[in-house]
Formats: structure tokens, C-alpha cells, sequence
């Protein structure tokens, strides 16, 4: 039974870092649900299998929306999900959670994702920005006067933060993320083949020849149906083309990393010269985003060690040392 769980809330995946353990839960953010009767039916990875695949009366949704509670219900029977799973439905001692928002959170969707928290058994429930933990999961020390920047490239947003003391010195986020760049190869798809495909299909597109650059050539076949007859139909899609398909996301993810550097004070912009970008989250792993946010801003830029599960990893060492971070805890007691 684990006491103390941090949660990194995505909108494509949610993960569960149990201090000791490491992260024990890698599942997609989607709950499927009966609309005739209002019934959760599925949760996690058997959800995800519905998207696409579902009759009259049933929906997959994603409850949580650019990094923020689209679906209170649905988000509630998400997060109860992933303490049962780790905690089990009988619990003696209710867990302490850590749960990453975006930079940018209101304080009602701040106070929202605690309410969801504490309504499905949490002691104590906080929530700390990404940027602050994707740092910290990613080995930089966040409480010094020394300035990092850390490019959170999540499914729902990109989180850009420049960190010293602590705190978040300069931020900016922007709901442009992979889920974005997914759907832009969707249209491309749509746009030039007359072949409509799944977000799963438009998914495994960008990771298998997805890139940032413009790469050697490389090409898949894809299978889909046709926009005008309905039928089954194939085409065969090149990097380049995924490449240019991206290039509008791309671009406003860059913006918003040039934006926070303007706004960095010119001491911590010497140290960020030095030191560098960091990028962590699902977005890192597309080809050759380093050398893109490097080649338009001019700063060099590295891609951290397991970047998917930077965020997850800071809710761990947080909970290991809440009394250290408790000022930048926002925090619910029962």
C-alpha cells in the first residue's frame, strides 16, 4: 500500500511514481464511457484500445485538456483508478499526493485537481508546477541562484520555464503540443491523400518518421478510409512531408521558448547561455527537436535523460522531502 504517490497528469498519459519504487503506472489519460447510463466502463490502456472502435452509446473521452480538468467527473474516476491501483480499494492509511499542472493554472482549476484528489482518497493532496518538477526529475538543482530552462513538451501544452531559487522566474505555456502535431499530420493526410486516419495511425506516424528537421528520406504506408467513397484506401507519406505538416506547431512552440527568453532577466540569461535548454516530456522525443529549438534560438539545447518521466521522477523527490519544498507546495489538508 503506498502512502505517498505522485501523479504526473498529462493529457496523453498519466504516470504514478511511488517513492523507492519508481514510476509503477504508464497509462493514456482516456475513460471510456456507457452514455445510456452515465457507467465508467473502462480506464487507462483498456480505454485507449476503444478510441476509434466504439459503438452507439459508448465514448472514450480525455478528461483532461491541455494539462487542465476538461471533464470533472471523468478526471475524478481517472485519478481514483490510479490510487486504487497502487494503493488498493481498502486502504488503511490514505495516501499524500503530488500532482503536476501546468505553469499557467488558474487558481480554480488549481483548486479543482486537489478537490478531484481529495474526493477519491487523498490525506493531503498539492500541486506543483511542471517546470519545477521536470527540472528537478531531470537532475537540475532548483534552489540555487543559478537560472536553468526547462521545455516541458507534454500532449496538451508546452511548458517553458526559467528556474532559480526555487521558483519560476520567467514562464510561458502554450497549447500547442504533441496532440497538436498529431493532428496536423492527420489533416496533411486528409488534405493531400483523400485518406482519413485515426489519431493512433497519425500517432505512430510522427514517432516512426516524425521529425523536427528535414531528414533523409524515409517513408511508411498507411492505411485509412476514403474521404469521398468511404472505402479502404493506402498511400505511402514521406518524412519530408510529415515535417512540413508540423512546421506551424513547430514554429509557435519555438515562439513561446523565444518569448520566455526575452523575458528572462539578464543575469540568469548568461546562466542559461552557459548551461543550456532543456527539453523533457513526450515531445523530446521527437527527431531532432534539440537541434530546431537550438538552430532558432541560438542557445544550445540537450534533451534529458528518460524525458518522459522527468516530471514523474520530480513528484518523487518531493515527497521525499516535502518540509525542503513546502513553499512552492500549493497545498489541501483534510
Amino acid at each position: 500500500m503506498a502512502r505517498r504517490i505522485g501523479i504526473d497528469l498529462g493529457t496523453a498519459n498519466v504516470l504514478v511514481f511511488i517513492p523507492g519504487k519508481g514510476v509503477v503506472v504508464n497509462e493514456p489519460s482516456v475513460v471510456a464511457v456507457d452514455l445510456y447510463d452515465n457507467r465508467i466502463l473502462a480506464v487507462g490502456n483498456e480505454a485507449r484500445e476503444m478510441i476509434g472502435r466504439t459503438p452507439d452509446g459508448i465514448k472514450a473521452v480525455r478528461p483532461i485538456r491541455d494539462g487542465v480538468i476538461a471533464d470533472y467527473r471523468m478526471t475524478e474516476a481517472l485519478i481514483s483508478y490510479l490510487i486504487n491501483k497502487v494503493s488498493g480499494r481498502v486502504r488503511v492509511f490514505k495516501p499524500d499526493c503530488i500532482l503536476s499542472v501546468p505553469a499557467s493554472i488558474t487558481s480554480t482549476e488549481r483548486r479543482a485537481v486537489i478537490e478531484v484528489s481529495m474526493n477519491v482518497g487523498a490525506r493531503n493532496a498539492y500541486v506543483v508546477k511542471e517546470p519545477i518538477l521536470a527540472a528537478l526529475g531531470a537532475g537540475i538543482p532548483i534552489d540555487i541562484p543559478s537560472g536553468s530552462m526547462v521545455v516541458d513538451i507534454g500532449g496538451g501544452t508546452t511548458e517553458v520555464g526559467v528556474i532559480a531559487l526555487g521558483g519560476i522566474v520567467a514562464y510561458a505555456s502554450a497549447r500547442v503540443a504533441g496532440d497538436k502535431l498529431t493532428e496536423a499530420i492527420a489533416q496533411h493526410m486528409k488534405k493531400k491523400y483523400g485518406i482519413s486516419v485515426g489519431e493512433q495511425t497519425a500517432e505512430d506516424i510522427k514517432k516512426r518518421i516524425g521529425s523536427a528537421l528535414p531528414i533523409e528520406s524515409d517513408t511508411m504506408d498507411i492505411r485509412g478510409r476514403d474521404v469521398v467513397t468511404g472505402l479502404p484506401k493506402n498511400a505511402t507519406i514521406t518524412s519530408e512531408e510529415v515535417t512540413i505538416a508540423m512546421q506551424n506547431e513547430l514554429r509557435e512552440m519555438i515562439q513561446t521558448i523565444k518569448n520566455v527568453l526575452q523575458d528572462t532577466p539578464p543575469e540568469l540569461s548568461s546562466d542559461i547561455i552557459e548551461r543550456g535548454i532543456l527539453v523533457t516530456g513526450g515531445g523530446a522525443l521527437i527527431k531532432n527537436i534539440d537541434q530546431l529549438i537550438a538552430k532558432s534560438t541560438g542557445v544550445p539545447c540537450t534533451i534529458a535523460e528518460d524525458p518522459l518521466y522527468c516530471v514523474a521522477k520530480g513528484t518523487g523527490i518531493m515527497l521525499d522531502s516535502l518540509d525542503k519544498y513546502k513553499r512552492i507546495l500549493s497545498q489541501h489538508k483534510r
